[in-house]
């Protein structure tokens, strides 16, 4: 506890940095009467805050008519706030038991029929040393291994249901982070195995006010009860959409821990997703090749250059290697040709590694000499390999996949045989599909389909970016082998037109016209099943770009 708290000082910044964010009543309204049924429910409201949970509670408790006085417990790492936490239960003529500890401190005993709450959350960057290593042995006692990624809410969720009697209920207000994290595959799992129901509140809205973070209510219940065989999802737009009779529809996670970002979709883009990917026309990336991560220099700037400045240094074509250029802004057509990277080099774009294969030639150990004096030998990939200056290469993809991407991620045929670094991802692919591949899997995958599954698989970042990476990318719903060599006709056909648009930036333009072929044409899919898929896709994409703080419109 910091010092300021310890007097009982508190600020809009200690608040952050614990991360306390105090819940709307609607919420907290919401998920009291989810979780108290009878009245004689022994209630936890683990960092409890100011007790906007507990208030709700004995709220609910009223409503029911209880008729012994009941005591409702609270844990809360700040003083101050907990001395205002039970003097606001008590108010409601209810008992408050609120103890002042860091909740991870607490040993989990099964004695609370409901834990209900809204977990501190705290980025995996500023949650470390101490507070991080009790987390985690939380984790542990509930057989979940966090990852160093983890941010705090995730063990918070396992430390809070060991506190539950077996049959428990715990409602929490959670991060959307939940839903397609790679490290919360574990809390995931873990949800699934110890909940023999599972539901979650969507939210279209912010719910806090001011905060990028989407959140998602949890509500499980039947701890320890048998295993979740699917989940129940609803969707809101917003607090005040929290009724009591909302509809709930039904949908099974592949496996327990994957990513839960498809109940994201309503119901009828989610069935149309559904049909379409567990079909034999589409299949996942990773069957048609490996996708690999790029080179990794330690220092861009001194081994990616320019035409120009190769001319200057006078380096030779034995001191060098083709290079597609840093970054995927040179990218988002159907090929990189060997016209199209001279044409970059001409604009000063990098067009040439700096990697000689043997002996360097005097201009190029004069180059070396001249990295050492500047210090580029220091950096880490560079002092950890020998020599410094040789960076490791690896054979020039079929293909690049962006994984950075404003919009969506694009597939590009390698067709100038250009090496790539890091800032992309390259696509080696299988023989027996290496030609079709080559040739038509870039315009293939620029489908509705394939841009839906992309907002699902991938991960949004602040700013509204989506990343992908290469395990990520192993999944990513792409048309099958099969479907392309059956619309192998028609996608040639219509690829000059699909490359126009994608010149004049016109992505959604180019992606009509890919699924006339094979949404449409091939699979079939009726208008309103493509009209669904479509709507899912901007609304997910909506959702990413609104994280960048300003509303984008997509091209």
């Amino acid at each position: 506890m910091s010092e300021a708290s310890a007097i009982g000082t508190d600020t809009a910044e200690l608040r952050k940095a614990r991360g306390a964010f105090f819940t709307p009543l609607k919420v907290t309204e919401f998920i009291a009467e989810w979780a108290l049924r009878t009245g004689t429910e022994e209630v936890l409201e683990p960092s409890c805050g100011e007790a906007a949970f507990l208030v709700a509670a004995a709220d609910r408790f009223a409503q029911l008519g209880w008729r012994d006085t009941p005591t409702l417990h609270g844990v809360e790492l700040h003083a101050e706030s907990a001395r205002t936490a039970k003097t606001l239960v008590e108010a409601t003529g209810t008992h408050a038991d609120v103890i002042v500890s860091d909740f991870f401190l607490l040993d989990p005993a099964p004695r609370y029929d409901v834990v209900i709450g809204n977990p501190p959350y705290v980025r995996y960057q500023d949650f470390a040393g101490e507070s991080r290593s009790r987390s985690r042995a939380a984790a542990l006692r509930g057989g979940v291994n966090l990852t160093a990624l983890a941010s705090s809410w995730a063990a918070f969720t396992v430390h809070s249901a060991l506190f539950l009697k077996p049959g428990g209920r715990m409602g929490l207000v959670l991060p959307a982070e939940l839903l397609s994290v790679n490290y919360a595959a574990e809390i995931r799992s873990f949800l699934m195995r110890s909940f023999a129901e599972v539901q979650l509140v969507m939210f279209d809205e912010r719910v806090f006010p001011g905060v990028l973070e989407e959140v998602v209510l949890l509500l499980a219940d039947g701890y320890q009860n048998g295993a979740a065989t699917h989940m129940s999802i609803y969707q809101v737009s917003s607090p005040n959409d929290l009724t009591p009779d909302l509809v709930a529809y039904p949908w099974t996670p592949t496996t327990p821990g994957g990513k839960w970002t498809p109940s994201l979709l309503g119901r009828d883009a989610l069935a149309a997703y559904s049909s379409a990917v567990r079909s034999d026309a589409f299949t996942r990336l990773e069957d048609w090749g490996d996708t690999t991560l790029g080179m990794v220099t330690g220092n861009n700037k001194y081994f990616a250059l320019s035409p120009e400045r190769v001319r200057e240094l006078g380096l030779i074509g034995s001191d060098l290697v083709r290079l597609s250029p840093p970054g995927s802004k040179h990218l988002r057509g159907l090929e990189l040709t060997k016209d199209r990277l001279r044409n970059l080099g001409e604009e000063g774009a990098a067009t040439w590694l700096f990697r000689p294969a043997g002996t360097p030639s005097p201009a190029g150990q004069a180059y070396i000499d001249a990295g050492h004096r500047a210090g580029v030998d220091t950096a880490y990939k560079c002092r950890v390999r020998s020599p410094w200056w040789r960076v490791p290469v690896i054979q020039p993809a079929d293909l690049f996949l962006t994984y950075m991407n404003a919009d969506t991620p694009r597939i590009t045929t390698n067709k100038a045989g250009a090496h790539h670094l890091n800032s992309v991802h390259g696509i080696y692919l299988q023989p027996h599909v290496r030609d079709i591949g080559l040739e038509l899997l870039p315009v293939a995958s620029l489908n509705s389909l394939t841009l839906l599954g992309a907002e699902m698989v991938g991960r949004a970042y602040g700013g509204g970016m989506l990343k992908l990476e290469p395990r990520e990318a192993d999944e990513l719903p792409v048309p099958s082998p099969t479907l392309v060599a059956s619309a192998a006709g028609d996608l040639a056909q219509i690829k000059p037109a699909v490359r126009s648009r994608l010149r004049a930036g016109d992505l959604l333009g180019a992606t009509v016209l890919v699924d006339e072929v094979l949404l449409a044409h091939d699979m079939h899919c009726t208008a309103t099943q493509i009209t669904a898929i479509r709507a899912a896709r901007a609304a997910l994409y909506s959702r990413r770009a609104a994280r960048g703080g300003e509303p984008r419109t997509e091209a």
